[in-house]
């Protein structure tokens, strides 16, 4: 490397240090911080080297701070949907662009989504355009029933890779359209799950008695986001034993939830269930098993016989009950993760569930469930300066974003939707004018 080019390296270098080293305050924000149930008036929000530093009520704005005027407008944490196929499908007619399942025969639980993920795909930019800065994204299919294989976790940043940690929980499902298609009857599917689970235990040394299901491994696991390096499904369940990941289970009919919350006592794991069409049946069982439920809040119609029990005060009842609830819609995973994870939630509102209750399911509890509410989820200070003041209520449709802030930097509003309409719009409009 020559002088010159040596220098161009350091100065960009400083350059691009000094901008993530920046001082933002948010001022005269209505600040939803999700530490309290009530928002914090005429708050000013102050973000260093993309970390919260305070939120304080009518707080002055340290010198030199680059001056965000929320005017008012609502200021919440970015929102976080808790299970999507962001990055892993694009259109889902180009099989190209298809990244979520492996053939037959695949690495079943081991089957690891993180080396398809598109940081580039424009799903993720309108999902980050509507104030979406974290996210889930779990395979479909792993290729051994009733496995998919192990998630992700995404920090929507605008540049560079998205993937902030790789294996964050195991994911299956039980029943639904599955059961006939995979093993037959979904009996065939819990034996398997347990099959797999008891084979995942560590096998006791010799004149050693077995530890208990649940009970840390012998050896040390590897930490979650570490790649096993052989590909074993048992290296992965025995993080999910050893309580290190959650197991997620797809599955909506009351009978399959209550297995679920069952093996949830009987293995001492961490268990997710998306869907949970039923679940609010079986809601004071999931809180003593301290199950977590990742809802469709418009499900109200039976689709399938596994969930004719829909109904849209499901998250209303299961919460309640104390179960924690997050939200996520089936049908559109990943093409609106932003606008509909919003409108759901609204809606689940409109159907008995607390409004700041309505806001935690897309922001703070999905952060708490999947292990990163200790970098996201809440306004508070040491959290990641992940910020979105809104043109309105966060849970209408109709708002939108007017600041989106991720680790501090103010990301880019514009998507190829935007930029279709900008395109088009004009000539379309200058095109009607013109007729007689």
């Amino acid at each position: 490397m020559n002088v010159s080019t040596r220098a161009i390296a350091l100065m960009g270098l400083f350059t691009a240090l000094g901008a993530h080293a920046e001082t933002v305050a948010i001022v005269h924000a209505k600040a939803w911080t999700l530490v309290d149930d009530q928002p914090v008036s005429d708050a000013t929000i102050v973000v260093t080297d993309g970390s919260i530093v305070s939120v304080t009520p009518a707080g002055a704005p340290p010198a030199g701070a680059r001056i965000i005027d929320a005017q008012g407008r609502v200021v919440t944490p970015g929102l976080m949907n808790a299970a999507t196929q962001l990055g892993l499908a694009e259109v889902s007619a180009a099989t190209e662009t298809v990244d979520h399942s492996a053939k037959p025969g695949g690495p079943g639980a081991a089957f690891d989504i993180q080396y398809a993920i598109n940081s580039s795909s424009a799903v993720i930019s309108l999902a980050r355009a509507d104030g979406l800065t974290r996210a889930i994204t779990y395979p479909l299919s792993g290729g051994v029933p009733p496995f998919g294989g192990a998630g992700a976790l995404l920090h929507l940043t605008e540049h560079g890779e998205v993937l902030e940690r790789s294996r964050v929980g195991v994911f299956t499902t039980i029943g639904n359209t599955s059961a006939v298609a995979s093993v037959g009857s979904r009996a065939a599917q819990w034996q398997a799950l347990r099959a797999a689970l008891d084979g995942a235990k560590p096998k006791p040394a010799a004149g050693q008695a077995a530890k208990p299901a649940g009970a840390p491994p012998a050896t040390t696991a590897p930490a979650p986001g570490t790649p096993s390096p052989t590909g074993d499904a048992s290296a992965v369940l025995e993080q999910v034993l050893s309580r290190k990941m959650p197991l997620a289970i797809a599955t909506n009919r009351e009978s399959d939830v209550r297995q679920a919350a069952k093996l949830a006592r009987e293995y001492n794991i961490r268990v997710v269930i998306l869907g949970g069409a039923e679940a609010w049946r079986a809601a004071t069982e999931l809180a003593a098993a301290k199950v977590a439920v990742v809802v469709n809040p418009m499900a109200n119609l039976p689709y399938s016989f596994d969930q004719i029990g829909s109904r849209l005060d499901n998250a209303a009842l299961l919460h309640k009950a104390g179960v924690a609830v997050a939200m996520s819609l089936d049908s559109v995973q990943s093409y609106n993760a932003g606008l509909s994870l919003r409108e759901g939630a609204g809606l689940a509102v409109a159907n008995g569930l607390p409004y700041v209750a309505g806001l935690r399911s897309i922001i703070s509890t999905p952060a708490e469930i999947w292990g990163v509410s200790d970098r996201g989820g809440t306004l508070a200070a040491g959290k990641d300066g992940d910020l979105v003041v809104w043109d309105g209520d966060p849970l209408e449709p109709s708002s939108l974003p007017v600041t989106v802030l991720i680790r501090g930097q103010q990301a880019s509003l514009v998507t190829h939707q935007s930029e279709l309409r900008d395109r088009y719009l004009p000539r379309i409009r200058s095109q009607i004018g013109a007729q007689p």
